[in-house]
């Protein structure tokens, strides 16, 4: 407690005005702690990690936030994103968006240009205007992703197999490696696993094996409709021979989670999923430290690798009781210093340039620096064409694409059945 001086004491007006200031200065603190709310549900860790850098924000700020999480399927997401934005509610003021989500959602967040003009410099152009809407800024990004295939080296080198760079070279390699391990034993090994459920996480897994077998971009930048094609049935095909050979039947609901749950157990050769996993499978306790290793996607038969944009950013809900705070918020998780620590506890990509040449990161997470080109190269969802529409083409798209691999309908029939649907949708245009 502070002791007035007694010079102060003997006089009463000094002493009167000093009360006074310490009072209004009391009252400013006071009426800036506020209470705030943000929606994730991030994978692995996420939510751990979060939850540390908010507590750095509450020590800092004396606002306190509280973690509302929900599923972290980016389908169950969106539909109660919508859900408490048409409804006006107050109750959120912060949500973890995806990169594909800004176009739909924009018109019901808070405009960020102004208030993040001292920041918006430090990170990637083209991922600030992945988010900038009719030219509002509607979220600030604070990971960025691009999908790696996940291997076992050590079952690699224990039968002088290669890392494969073609799709057919993984079929190849899975079921080789699972058929000697399975014959010493281990019959809960499986080839490949991935994202394989009826669900957003499909869309980028299915765009990436028909991209690289030159099947298109299921819309193309000018609106064509392009997926009723023989190289995107072929590519749907292959997929459809790996359920039950070298993926499990299980397969088919897996999401990110489910699919990290067989690989880190040890029970899969191969794996598609996002940088997250790499942190996680080489954590203290993971049965498979330190024999895994990551390489670019496999290409189509005469295609190129391919890895589908992702990335998480933070938006503002116009209907928060505390927009300032918010931004607040928002621009602190964005911060390099706490994109730094986020990647070093996750491997999750920084979407500031000069995080990639940190040591740290690179002595950590050396998947980061390796990645770089990897996200400078990856390919967007066709979010940016079919706008407000994409959520339902995207489940149009998902769900030919479930049927086909699991067995209802050809490949041919489902797609074009797919452009049709599509192309009702589109209407006059997109």
């Amino acid at each position: 407690m502070r002791r007035w001086p007694l010079r102060e004491v003997r006089n009463p007006v000094k002493l009167a005005l000093a009360f006074l200031a310490a009072g209004i200065l009391l009252g400013a603190v006071q009426a800036r702690a506020v209470e705030l709310s943000i929606v994730s549900g991030d994978t692995g860790n996420g939510i751990k990690v979060l939850r540390e850098i908010l507590d750095r924000y509450e020590k800092k700020s004396r606002n306190k936030v509280d973690i509302v999480v929900i599923p972290p399927s980016t389908t169950d997401q969106f539909g109660q994103y919508r859900l408490w934005l048409a409804a006006g509610s107050s109750d959120i003021d912060i949500y973890q968006t995806d990169v594909i989500w800004a176009p739909q959602l924009a018109s019901q967040l808070v405009d960020l240009t102004e208030a993040t003009r001292d920041v918006v410099g430090e990170h990637f152009p083209s991922i600030i205007q992945s988010q900038t809407v009719n030219g509002r800024l509607v979220a600030l990004p604070i990971f960025t992703d691009a999908p790696a295939l996940y291997y076992r080296k050590d079952l690699l080198d224990k039968y002088g197999a290669k890392v494969p760079t073609t799709w057919k070279e993984l079929a190849d390699t899975a079921k080789l490696v699972m058929d000697k391990e399975r014959a010493a034993g281990n019959r809960d090994l499986w080839g490949f696993v991935f994202q394989g459920n009826a669900y957003e996480g499909l869309t980028c897994n299915a765009l990436e094996w028909v991209m690289s077998n030159g099947g298109g971009r299921i819309i193309e930048p000018d609106g064509e409709i392009s997926i009723d094609n023989p190289k995107a049935a072929a590519a749907l095909d292959m997929v459809k021979g790996w359920i039950g050979t070298i993926a499990p039947p299980g397969v088919l609901a897996y999401q990110e989670e489910e699919a990290r749950g067989v690989w880190q157990t040890g029970n899969a050769v191969f794996m598609r999923n996002w940088p997250y996993a790499y942190a996680l499978g080489n954590s203290e306790n993971s049965p498979i430290k330190g024999k895994l290793d990551v390489a670019p996607l496999p290409a189509g038969e005469g295609g190129h690798p391919v890895a589908t944009l992702g990335g998480w950013n933070l938006a503002v809900s116009k209907y928060s009781k505390h927009p300032d705070a918010a931004i607040e918020l928002v621009k602190f998780i964005a911060s390099r210093e706490m994109q730094k620590y986020r990647t070093l506890k996750t491997s999750n990509l920084p979407t500031i340039p000069a995080l990639y040449d940190d040591p740290d990161i690179a002595r950590q997470q050396p998947i980061v620096p390796r990645w770089k080109e990897i996200f400078l190269n990856a390919q967007p969802r066709p979010s940016a064409t079919a706008r407000i529409k994409y959520n339902e083409a995207s489940s149009q798209f998902w769900t030919a694409v479930h049927d086909t691999i699991s067995g209802q309908g050809t490949a041919a029939d489902n797609l074009a059945d797919l452009a049709a649907r599509l192309t009702r949708l589109k209407g006059k245009g997109w």
